[in-house]
């Protein structure tokens, strides 16, 4: 006898004003991602593929979302929500291709499983670091709410991840700002193999909802049918009210966190326990007790989904393996930018700080871009920090000008979601030094989305950088090394009052992340006449700040107007080349120095080792070394933290050494 005749039901179900059409759709999402699975994980036994995170067990879960949520709803899921790409009826090959790394995925083969997200079924995927898609989903519904387009955004996340800081950031978040969006937690029991017992203390993860002032809901994650119903009030109360929910889901994982990892640490009764709770062996037992269901039916629709499953299997094992293409590779590290620049019309010009030329970029960008927002710390009523932003909430309003918690990763990851519905913003810093605490979101979203599956992220960090100020270890660091490093994203690094508006403008247009570096000794301390219209400087090219043909000095922000009182002081006769953009650099006119003058000095307010100065060394060495007529030198600051004690400040920046270093090489 057919082991489903002697089924017995364990979950209760209540078909509410549901239809005999609904059920039964509702059977078939439930169906073809277990089968799917299923052939998964006789292929990954045959060794066909090579890794595979299962679901079975969870799939009321996923499958119930994409049913309740209109198609243009975001969905941003995990690894074990193969019911969302079902449901969003993505063809199986194109699915088993993303898999395979073949090319015909949508990642192109640059990603493994769920990492990766498509705008054509609305789905964003998540990355390995599992909790920073929070915060992407309170970008998107922010952008849903600052359009008024009555949208909600769910996103998933499982047990392990609600004790991770992206969590609570992101809860904050959308509590404070009343945001339309379904926090969905799949509460299966384990993170890997650490019970819930091992990783929080609170009864249920639905209790830290209401610690953020939000409405929470605990619901059986196997019963489809409670699982819709819990959602639809979610959504209305999401739409109506416009503030977000915390949906538990209670479930349990019946395979391995991954197929490798297995299952010896699970109790055997637990087990037993939960496979009588099978969410689609219940409802299919559910449905045959109404009627719905005979064995001829669920013969005829398995068959139907199989020969899917079957024909998407052969598809994409006839497809050829990838033959890597390293243009391709390369130009796709960034999004399409031909930068037209852009130079001012009425000829008139005011006197201006730098810190005054930020604040005119910022206005002319509020002016001419309707879809930017600006994020920060104390950036509207108190104007920011540094008084950037004063009076801008006044003129552009608290939806376009808005103060964030103390929650720098999520609000990077705000900034990732408002570029999924084609919106700009500009997130400050209050103190460049305090990125630390959103790397993660810089680095592995921000940097590589495009190059991951094509979406762009059209987002500005504002950066106030450097020391000379006596502020310490903590507010004085020069961190743009951290960020030179990593491809996906520009590095801007201004030193003169028309270069901060040009290039900041510049860097607002562009539809790339552009981490902004603003040093802040030079806020208040150089003035310059500038144009009043908008106008933009070209980013990766670099200047000349002062000429000369002696030696050549290759540097950056503070570093130009120390190599330019150093050349007074000593009398030199030198080329200062101001590269502007740290990432990428302009080769070009390095090359061109070098071969003019034969002697080069690169100097940067960072510390030594491991700056940005040692790669253009090597650049330099590798590609102009025929040209040279002393080894290539490098000033930087000592290897240390940054003091506080003004005299202790002063011997560490490079520019105690700077002179010093200037004449050995013009000694050589």
């Amino acid at each position: 006898m057919n082991a489903a005749n002697t089924f017995e039901r364990q979950l209760q179900y209540d078909r509410r004003n549901y239809s005999d059409g609904e059920l039964m759709e509702l059977y078939m999402r439930l169906l073809k991602p277990r089968m799917i699975e299923e052939k998964m994980l006789n292929l990954l036994r045959q060794g066909q593929v090579s890794k595979w995170f299962s679901g079975i067990g969870q799939e009321a879960i996923a499958c119930a979302v994409p049913f309740v949520l209109d198609n243009d709803e975001y969905i941003l899921p995990m690894h074990r929500n193969l019911g969302v790409f079902t449901g969003r009826n993505i063809p199986f090959d194109k699915l088993f291709s993303q898999w395979q790394g073949k090319m015909n995925g949508f990642s192109k083969g640059r990603e493994r499983s769920f990492h990766f997200g498509t705008n054509a079924y609305h789905i964003v995927g998540m990355i390995s670091h599992l909790g920073p898609q929070l915060a992407l989903a309170d970008g998107i519904a922010l952008a849903h709410k600052l359009k008024q387009e009555r949208k909600v955004t769910a996103v998933f996340t499982g047990e392990g991840a609600t004790s991770e800081g992206d969590f609570h950031e992101s809860l904050n978040v959308a509590a404070v700002w009343d945001l339309p969006v379904i926090f969905i937690v799949e509460n299966n029991g384990y993170g890997l193999s650490t019970p819930t017992n091992e990783q929080f203390r609170c009864a249920q993860i639905a209790d830290k909802g209401i610690g953020y002032g939000m409405r929470s809901v605990i619901v059986d994650g196997n019963n489809i049918l409670d699982m819709v119903a819990a959602l639809q009030e979610c959504r209305t109360y999401c739409i109506e009210q416009q503030k977000p929910v915390l949906l538990e889901c209670m479930t349990f994982r019946m395979r391995g966190h991954e197929e490798a990892s297995g299952i010896k640490y699970v109790p055997k009764e637990l087990i037993d326990m939960w496979g009588r709770k099978d969410p689609v062996m219940n409802y299919e037992q559910y449905l045959k007790d109404l009627g719905l269901l005979s064995e001829e039916h669920i013969a005829a629709i398995r068959a139907e989904i199989k020969q899917e499953i079957e024909q998407g299997v052969a598809t994409v094992f006839a497809e050829p393996e990838i033959i890597p293409d390293t243009a391709a590779e390369l130009r796709d590290v960034y999004a399409p930018h031909n930068q037209q620049v852009k130079h001012p019309q009425s000829g008139k010009q005011s006197q201006k700080k730098f810190i005054n030329a930020i604040t005119d970029a910022l206005q002319l960008a509020m002016d001419t871009y309707p879809e930017l927002i600006i994020m920060g710390q104390d950036i509207a009523e108190y104007g920011g920090a540094f008084k950037v932003t004063d009076g801008f909430v006044q003129r552009y309003g608290k939806s376009r000008i808005r103060n964030t918690p103390i929650c720098e990763s999520a609000i990077i990851g705000v900034g990732c979601g408002l570029s999924v519905k084609h919106m700009k913003s500009i997130i400050e810093m209050q103190f460049a030094d305090f990125v630390t605490s959103g790397f993660n979101p810089i680095i592995n979203n921000m940097a590589k989305m495009y190059y991951r599956w094509g979406q762009n992220i059209d987002s500005v960090i504002r950066m106030p950088t450097g020391a000379g100020v006596g502020a310490g270890p903590f507010h004085s660091q020069s961190n743009e090394a951290w960020f030179f490093h990593t491809p996906g994203l520009k590095v801007v690094y201004p030193s003169s009052v028309y270069d901060a508006k040009g290039l900041l403008l510049a860097a607002i247009e562009d539809p790339n992340p552009v981490l902004f570096f603003e040093h802040k000794a030079l806020y208040r301390s150089i003035t310059a006449d500038i144009p009043d219209d908008y106008y933009t400087v070209e980013i990766g090219k670099a200047t000349l700040a002062r000429e000369g043909n002696d030696l050549s000095i290759i540097t950056y922000g503070m570093g130009v107007h120390w190599a330019k009182a150093a050349c007074d002081e000593m009398q030199l006769d030198a080329d200062i080349l101001d590269l502007r953009t740290l990432l990428p650099f302009d080769t070009e006119a390095i090359e061109k120095t070098v071969r003019k003058t034969g002697k080069v000095l690169v100097l940067h307010e960072d510390t030594l080792t491991g700056g940005i100065g040692g790669e253009i060394a090597s650049w330099i060495s590798e590609h102009a070394f025929t040209y040279l007529d002393a080894p290539v030198m490098r000033c930087g600051s000592l290897d240390t933290p940054v003091p506080f004690s003004l005299e202790l400040e002063k011997n560490f920046l490079a520019n105690a050494r700077l002179k010093l270093v200037l004449t050995q090489l013009i000694d050589y």
